[in-house]
């Protein structure tokens, strides 16, 4: 059996990963590139940036792992985090990325796999879905962020034609 410390570190390694690959595809693209929209859904690449920010790391790992009741306060009043509002700036969403993934780094090595999380929001998932530990929770975000990490591919193609790691 792996050691807890192996595994949360191989875990946040692949997750480091799907971070890297996130901000690697937004590279080089202006913010007008950043902000515009290119799917029929409407969403930016810096929506999308900002939505695995609000709602992916600082969602699961602050507020459900660790349950901070300043964070779950928030979430009532936080409205569609896929929408940048327009005085913020590309600069500012990316910097806000970068530090919530650190946060959550913090987060993860503190902890053990098994720990469970400290607040569970019923409400948003109903009875039958839950996420019983940080080995799950990690499983789940890296999932959703290589998930987005495919979307920024796609749309990122549409942009400019540039594509991610392509073998030939």
């Amino acid at each position: 059996m792996t050691a807890p410390g192996a595994e949360a570190e191989t875990l946040l390694a692949v997750l480091a990963g799907q971070r890297r690959h996130v901000l690697g595809i937004l590279e080089g693209l202006d913010d007008a590139a950043l902000r515009k929209p290119v799917l029929p859904s409407g969403w930016s690449c810096l929506g999308l940036l900002r939505h695995l920010t609000l709602d992916v790391e600082q969602f699961w790992f602050r507020a459900v792992f660790l349950g901070e009741p300043d964070v779950i306060a928030s979430l009532d009043g936080l409205g569609d985090s896929w929408q940048v509002p327009a005085d913020a700036t590309a600069a500012e969403v990316l910097d806000a990325y970068r530090a919530a993934t650190r946060r959550a780094d913090a987060v993860i090595t503190a902890a053990a796999p098994d720990d469970p999380p400290a607040w569970w929001p019923a409400h948003l998932f109903g009875p039958d879905y839950r996420l019983h530990n940080l080995r799950e929770l990690l499983l789940h975000v890296i999932t959703e962020t290589a998930c987005h990490a495919g979307h920024l591919d796609a749309a990122r193609e549409l942009l400019d034609g540039r594509r991610w790691l392509v073998l030939t």
